[in-house]
């Protein structure tokens, strides 16, 4: 188990990924390609995965993809925007994952810029 695992309770492989977004895995691989979603390999087999609450009912959580792309373009690894994505943080208050599903991107993007620059 590692520190990941601590924080992410519940992990698609891409084939599920790609049921609950009821598109095909080749889609999924481009959505993880083009930076709207996120996946790192883990698990025995060793597979990709994707965090189970990026998805929301059926679509990939809102503001998700600038997020990533603002943390990306700062230096963030995958592994280091999942922990940030998923760490509490009693300033917010709360996980910024937990924002960005209820679409509130704004203060969630502040952090993400402010620390990426």
């Amino acid at each position: 188990m590692n520190a990941l695992d601590s924080l992410i309770p519940a992990w698609l492989n891409l084939p599920d990924a790609a049921e609950k977004l009821g598109v095909e895995v080749s889609k999924v691989r481009r959505l993880i390609d083009e930076g709207q979603l996120i996946s790192i390999r883990r698990g025995d087999p060793v597979v990709r995965s994707v965090p189970a609450e990026l998805i929301v009912d059926g679509e990939i959580a809102p503001h998700l993809a600038g997020t990533i792309t603002v943390l990306r373009d700062g230096g963030f690894a995958d592994e280091e925007i999942l922990a940030w994505l998923f760490t509490e943080d009693e300033t917010l208050p709360g996980r910024p994952i937990d924002h960005l599903r209820r679409g509130q991107r704004g203060e969630v993007r502040r952090r993400a810029q402010a620390l990426a620059f």
